[in-house]
């Protein structure tokens, strides 16, 4: 049996996401307080943060959407507010600009009445949590919003374990801590991907610190394969196709000569800062337009780092094919196993995005080689236009591969 509070909320749940004008405005002063914050703030990043972190936590399991309401009085009634396109901006930011990882799903929406307007953030419970915001993991727990204890991340986690349906969360069976490096994990990740203050306060045993970040499964006593992917001493052992393969070819095919080959393979926390510095040295490369005064590149240096790492974060790792990272005489080519995924499809992309691989798009993000989430291509084609270059073609048409070509500036 639903409880009344429950079948209100379920009234809440359509097809497009939201609710009507006449529904919110009837359930609002209705509604518990575990699943809705009112506010009549506008710039209270902080508070509207943390909100949206819990609902997506959803520590109650109650797999109900939560409802952040901007203008509205703790009794229900509404502030006189007026909502700006800027507003509703500020709060659509939260689920693309990395202050929250995972990145929520979640929708803004404006509702006009006669006694003031209000913005709605509606929130769904994540499938992969815990989701933190700025490195802690904020939860909701009747009336109280703080932040999460170990007992809680621990119940988050198995909520998780559950109801987890991407690759990269699975146990790598057959591994176990040794197959990590964990001078990696503590030195290099922990730091930024948890708030210092509970990093200074943390207690917890290395196993729980690792599971609470995706990277170990409690159940199963083994890292995950993204555990594996970001930190594995060998992960190729365990994953056969997680390397990237560039080759430089004199002429534009593949049939011509080579003169430079290297393959990028071990633990992505170190391979991304190796690729960039790569592509830095032997990729971008300078030249004078013959009509300007300053120089560009023939290919920027974010365009083809952010196309790269998109490849990285996308791939199909179940695949054993690496990916491919090739220079031709008047392009680059990167293609990867794994078509586009999820919401995504030939005729939404670039603007519509999934992620096959969520454990991993957090860790590099985390690690600060993207900025952000559903960003990188679009931030890639707007760098190869700023450099006068061609906007890039891709091929999005294939189920089982995705192909990005990135032309040299003319």
């Amino acid at each position: 049996m639903f409880s009344e509070y429950e079948v209100q909320v379920g009234i809440l749940i359509r097809l497009n996401g939201m609710i009507s004008s006449a529904e919110l405005e009837k359930l609002l002063p209705k509604l518990e307080q575990d699943r809705i914050e009112k506010t009549i703030s506008v710039n209270d990043s902080k508070k509207f943060g943390e909100a949206i972190c819990s609902f997506a936590n959803d520590l109650s399991n109650k797999k109900l959407p939560g409802y952040l309401i901007i203008g509205a009085n703790d009794d229900g009634t509404k502030a006189g507010m007026k909502i700006t396109e800027q507003n509703l901006q500020t709060l659509l930011n939260f689920r693309t600009d990395g202050r929250i990882v995972p990145p929520p799903s979640m929708t803004v929406e404006k509702y006009i009445y006669p006694d003031g307007e209000l913005a709605v953030v509606e929130v769904q419970p994540h499938f992969l949590p815990p989701v933190r915001f700025n490195g802690q993991v904020c939860i909701r727990a009747g009336i109280r919003r703080g932040y999460a204890n170990e007992a809680d991340e621990r119940i988050l986690i198995e909520k998780r374990t559950t109801f987890a349906r991407s690759f990269d969360v699975l146990p790598c069976k057959g591994s176990s801590l040794d197959d990590i490096s964990l001078e990696l994990f503590k030195l290099r990740y922990l730091p930024s991907a948890i708030h210092p203050d509970v990093l200074a306060e943390n207690g917890r045993e290395l196993k729980s610190q690792l599971a609470s970040l995706k990277f170990f499964d409690l159940k199963e006593d083994c890292p995950t394969y993204a555990g594996i992917l970001m930190f594995g001493t060998n992960p190729r052992f365990f994953i056969p196709g997680a390397s990237v393969q560039y080759v430089r070819f004199s002429g534009n095919d593949e049939a011509s000569d080579f003169d430079f080959e290297h393959r990028f393979d071990g633990d992505l926390t170190t391979q991304l800062g190796q690729m960039e510095e790569f592509i830095k040295a032997n990729i971008v490369k300078m030249v004078l337009p013959e009509l300007g005064s300053q120089y560009v590149s023939q290919y920027p240096l974010r365009a083809v780092k952010e196309l790269l790492f998109n490849a990285v974060i996308h791939k199909d790792y179940q695949s054993n094919a690496p990916i491919k990272f090739y220079e031709f005489s008047d392009r680059i080519e990167i293609s990867n196993a794994g078509g586009l995924y999820g919401k995504a499809s030939p005729e939404n992309f670039p603007n519509e995005n999934d992620y096959r691989n969520p454990a991993i798009s957090e860790a590099v993000k985390n690690l600060g080689y993207v900025n952000g989430f559903n960003v990188g291509v679009k931030a890639a084609i707007a760098d190869l236009r700023k450099n006068g270059s061609p906007d890039p073609e891709f091929i999005t048409d294939q189920p089982t591969s995705f192909l990005v070509k990135i032309f040299k500036r003319g």
